[in-house]
């Protein structure tokens, strides 16, 4: 359950005990920094371990060693236990001496607390997880989706294990031993759900049951999940190869593919049919005050419903007169909607083959990668690559999206992309998404965070979806920066992009917080999009399971515009983008807030080492 507990802090202190103060000499504000400072850090590292036990999942993603063999306990007696270390660690971490810390850590501190409170607010609404890879938090009422849950997390924490030596093929033996008990535990979970008035909408549930159906296949090694038990590094012997893809093939018969069928019958005969038939978050117990609780948390501001659903509609309003612009240039003055229809029909725009629209992807990757050079200063070492969206999740995932990887795992991050339906995947949309789900967007921000030095392992792998989607979307909007948008068309599916963030802020608030169908909240969509109707539907469902999720990234980018907009103002010709966007960057994922303040602090180094004017007047020439 990816991203499920994340972080929380837990204050175990060895050491002897302290003379008593009566012997104890005066300390000084160094010595009490400098023990405040090694007092917080002994706090993040001993709890960093325990959420890592607590969320083997992440830790097999952040390439946290000794998790491999486990999947989440979600048993009643450990989501209490959780709790009440949740409840023990806030205060515990509130007896730190902030005042006492040195800048640095008074940052870690600060981040950690706020990341603390708001996963006690969640625990309300049964949510138990924190932000750490900008995805949505995992409600234990409705842990499966169409987008989440352990349909897609198996397989794709599975695919991230490492398969090196024996000990790595035990590890996957024993999760795939495990699944039976994963798959009962979210059962109860959801039955729990389903007896406290917490499902998800009916329509979004509809392919859910061929997605557990999917996993089941006749041969065990045509499934995905024993993959690494076709190839095997060459240091293992014969005998080796032979037992474990004995062992492998055995816990795929008699374990995986039941669970998988049990799940596939409760789904399809048990919990769609149950499931509501309201699609806002409002449907649920105390559901107002739970989207707000979650647009507060995506987008790291106070901003309500009605004031995000009015910048989206001023963003729909002159994105469209951008498009519109281009429409013209194309040939099709005052004809947009026919230019966004001869965009979604023409068949030049579509691959005829998976693999021909993966190799879009990758071109515009090789053509990304020089570029970053002229706009950072500094990069990361971690590759990445192109991947096809698997074909079990394909039908109801979105058209692309990253998967960070791991410098301690030595794993690579990858870009997926949806190759289902090739004739709904225009190959315009290339461009922008490389930028955003690559580089400089996802993989670049991620992979720069994972590698920072000094820092608590939390820093690390910190996200906040107002952060990384904003970062991802400003990064689409250096396209031109970087030599690409040369044509109207990948130009448009620039604009596109856009729009359909843009958009977002209109569907997502209008559907959860004023009274928006899902019928009009795709036909606004489509209309203002030009993608095609398999993508409208796809993202307006994701809206609807996701509330809040895609308000970060308008929030996000808007804001970092904003800050690059001042900065070239006030700087002028000492701006240097390079040391801007380094500036954004190099400090891991940071709440918009605390984003500004950094910001606005380098604007005030960079104008104290500006020359100043001497005050001596040209003479005439």
């Amino acid at each position: 359950m990816r991203s499920l507990f994340c972080v929380a802090i837990l204050l175990t202190l060895a050491g002897a005990s302290p003379e008593p103060a009566s012997a104890q000499a005066p300390s000084s504000p160094a010595a009490n920094s400098a023990n405040a400072a090694r007092q917080l850090r002994a706090f993040l590292t001993i709890d960093w371990k325990y959420w890592m036990a607590q969320d083997p999942e992440d830790a097999t993603a952040f390439g946290y060693p000794g998790q491999n063999a486990h999947w989440p306990d979600l048993s009643p007696a450990a989501i209490e236990g959780r709790k009440r270390h949740l409840e023990k660690e806030l205060a515990d971490m509130k007896a730190i001496p902030r005042n006492q810390l040195p800048a640095g850590e008074q940052l870690n501190y600060d981040l950690y607390l706020a990341l603390l409170e708001r996963a006690q607010e969640g625990v309300r609404f049964h949510d138990e997880s924190i932000p750490m890879l900008g995805v949505v938090p995992v409600n234990l009422y409705m842990p499966i989706n169409q987008m989440q849950g352990l349909l897609s997390d198996v397989p794709s924490t599975i695919s991230q294990m490492p398969a090196e030596h024996p000990s790595d093929y035990q590890d996957i033996l024993a999760r795939l031993n495990a699944i039976p008990a994963f798959v009962d535990q979210t059962l109860a979970l959801m039955r729990e759900g389903m007896a406290h008035g917490w499902t998800p909408p009916k329509i979004t549930m509809r392919d859910v049951a061929q997605q557990a159906a999917s996993q089941i296949v006749p041969d065990p090694m045509a499934s995905p999940l024993l993959a690494a038990f076709k190839k095997y590094p060459d240091t293992f012997s014969e005998a080796q190869k032979s037992d474990f893809t004995a062992k492998a093939k055995a816990a795929y018969l008699e374990k995986v593919s039941p669970a998988f069928a049990k799940l596939r019958d409760f789904l399809a005969q048990t919990y769609v049919p149950a499931c509501r038939d309201s699609i806002p978050v409002t449907g649920l117990p105390d559901g107002a005050d739970y989207y707000r609780y979650l647009v507060r948390w995506q987008t790291t501001t106070n901003l309500t419903p009605a004031q995000i659903h009015d910048v989206g509609l001023q963003q729909v309003k002159e994105l469209g007169e951008q498009i519109a612009q281009v429409a013209a240039q194309s040939g099709y003055a005052g004809r947009t909607a026919d230019f966004e229809n001869f965009m979604r029909t023409d068949p030049q725009f579509v691959a005829t083959k998976k693999e021909d629209l993966l190799m879009v992807y990758r071109d515009a990757a090789k053509r990304a990668d020089p570029q970053l050079t002229y706009l950072f200063g500094k990069l990361p070492r971690l590759t990445y690559g192109v991947r096809a969206v698997p074909d079990a999740i394909a039908p109801s995932e979105t058209d692309a999206y990253y998967e960070q990887g791991s410098p301690a795992a030595g794993r690579p991050g990858y870009l997926y992309v949806n190759t289902y339906k090739l004739e709904e995947r225009p190959k315009w949309e290339a461009e922008d998404t490389i930028l955003h789900e690559g580089v400089p967007g996802h993989h670049l921000q991620f992979s720069l965070a994972q590698e920072m030095e000094g820092v608590p392992e939390f820093r690390q792998q910190l996200s906040y979806s107002a952060y990384a989607e904003g970062w991802a979307l400003y990064s689409e909007s250096l396209g031109t920066e970087m030599g690409f948008y040369t044509d109207p068309y990948m130009k448009y599916g620039y604009l596109s992009g856009m729009m359909w963030r843009a958009v977002r802020l209109v569907v997502d608030t209008g559907m959860h917080s004023t009274g928006w169908s899902r019928d009009q909240a795709i036909s606004y969509f489509s209309e203002n999009t030009g993608l095609p109707m398999q993508t409208a539907i796809a993202e307006i469902d994701r809206y609807i399971v996701w509330p809040g999720q895609a308000l970060a990234y308008k929030t996000g980018q808007l804001k970092i515009r904003e800050l690059r907009t001042r900065a070239e103002k006030e700087l002028g010709t000492n701006f240097n983008v390079r040391a801007f966007h380094d500036t954004v960057v190099d400090e891991g994922a940071l709440p918009l807030d605390l984003l500004e303040k950094r910001v606005n602090e380098w604007i005030g180094r960079e104008k104290a080492k500006a020359p100043k004017p001497t005050g001596v007047k040209p003479t005439k020439q």
